[in-house]
Parts: structure tokens; sequence; C-alpha cells
């Protein structure tokens, strides 16, 4: 039986370098999306070891006690402070010493992973000394990191996806683990500093996007396909030349590089959108 959680437990934070969001309170139901390393998440229910999480986008999931720690009372949200580290390379290995060579990396974290700096005087040399999720010390390779994180420009975000080609389709993915195809999108518009919905069709239909004519297709805008306007699944982002990056399934499951004039694309393009 379901039990709402007590009033002084209403936050947690992500403690697995990338957490599954299910559907329902199984191991063996759909997921509906991820949550990454150090997410701060807002805990709804609980039920049989599983806990009702919502994420910063307002998406909800069933995801397993064990991959969350619950802040107590009054705790602030991890990361959240003036002092944070944010991971710029693809991955991140996180080590319990300041040396590649002595130990096995603590955590491997994924791309756009915040980390909580310890003190301001770690900020020089080549290594970040930082604090975890889950309380314990570590330290990442400056060069892993970002210590500002700055808004990109269509040109530059742009640059910024080719840097994902080839990694895995995920369904329901939203880290370089593997994306799926409005995971990716959806993180493409954060790295500009624009937090959209999390599912293609909802994008699609969001008051922050205006549509466009796919003749005026411009770099930057988004592109929506399937079975018809009603019925979007799929979407990426216009680079221009007719083409469009995105993480699909189709013929190679990974982040790629497609053409609206490919005959399957052109089937079931439905919409355009562009970010107001």
């Amino acid at each position: 039986m379901a039990a709402l959680l007590a009033a002084t437990v209403t936050s947690g934070v992500v403690v697995k370098p990338v957490s599954n969001m299910h559907s329902k309170p199984a191991a063996d139901s759909d997921v509906v999306s991820q949550a990454i390393y150090g997410s701060n998440v807002a805990l709804l229910e609980e039920r049989n070891g599983w806990a009702r999480i919502r994420t910063a986008d307002e998406y909800t999931g069933w995801m397993q006690d064990a991959e969350l720690r619950r802040l107590a009372g009054g705790e602030r949200a991890y990361a959240s402070g003036d002092r944070t580290a944010q991971v710029e390379s693809l991955f991140a290995n996180l080590y319990q010493e300041a040396d590649v060579t002595k130990h096995a990396p603590l955590l491997t974290v994924p791309f756009e992973t915040r980390l909580e700096v310890v003190a301001e005087e770690e900020l020089q040399g080549r290594w970040i000394h930082v604090r975890l999720a889950d309380d314990r010390p570590a330290w990442v390779q400056r060069g892993d990191v970002t210590l500002v994180a700055q808004r990109l420009s269509i040109a530059e975000t742009i640059a910024l996806s080719k840097r994902f080609l080839g990694l895995p389709y995920f369904w329901g993915g939203v880290s370089t683990f593997g994306y799926d195809c409005s995971g990716f999108t959806q993180m493409l518009c954060r790295r500009r500093g624009l937090l959209i919905p999390r599912d293609a069709d909802i994008q699609a239909a969001w008051r922050g996007m205006i549509p466009i004519e796919r003749d005026n297709l411009k770099p930057g805008d988004l592109v929506y396909f399937g079975k018809s306007p009603e019925k979007i699944t799929h979407t990426g982002m216009y680079i221009g030349n007719g083409e469009f990056v995105n993480a699909t399934a189709w013929e190679r499951p990974v982040v790629q590089i497609s053409r609206l004039d490919d005959p399957h694309w052109t089937k079931l393009f439905v919409a355009a959108r562009r970010l107001k």
C-alpha cells in the first residue's frame, strides 16, 4: 500500500551515474526517462523499495530507493551553491585521490553532471576536490569540467551536437550513456539556456515554440516526425543544408546526422518549431 513520504523528507539526490525512471514501481516496467548523477529530485511517494520522483523538468516516474539519497529537513540541495563544477567531457572519472594510477575510479559520470566543489583553493592545478552526492570525498580532473557553464549560441550548440555522434540510442535516455530523441534535443536546448518539455509530442505543442514551415527552416529549429501531427514520435535539431542531428534507432541506433529528403524521414515529417 502506498504511503506518503514524511513531511520532513521531501527531496533527494540521485547517487547512481544514470538512474532509470519507470512507469511503475517494478524493475520489469517500461523506462519512461532517466536522471543523472547529482540530480536533485522531489520525492512524491514510496512503495516497496521504490520512490516516485519528479525531476526539474516536471517529469515523474518510479526509481529504486537504492539509487537515491534522501535529504534531511533543511539540508541544502546537492551542488546548488556557487562552488560547483559541471562535467563537459562526454564522461568524467571520479577518483578517491588526486591520482589516476593508484585505484580504479569511484564513479564514471556523464556529461552535464554537477559536482560540489569542496573549497575555492582547490580550483587551481590539474585536480579539483569535490564532495559526492553521498557525502564521500572525490577528485576530478579539471580538464573534464567547467566551473562556469555558459549559454551557447545556435552555432555553438550545433558544434556541440556533433561531439555526440556515434553515442548509443537508448529509449528514455538523457545522458551520454545513451540518449533518446527527445532527451537529446532537450539537452541541446538546455545548453542554450532553455528548459523545454521532455517528450517529443509535448515539445511540439509547447507554448514556448512557434510553428515553422519546412521551407523556412533555420539552423537550431526543431523538427518533428510521426504518423500525423497528432501522433508525433520523433524529434531532432535542424543544422542546415537539409540535415538534422538526432538520436534514433532507425538503421543505426546511435546519435547521427540525417537528411530531411531521405524517403524515410520525408514520409514521417509532420512539423517544425522555433524556440521563442
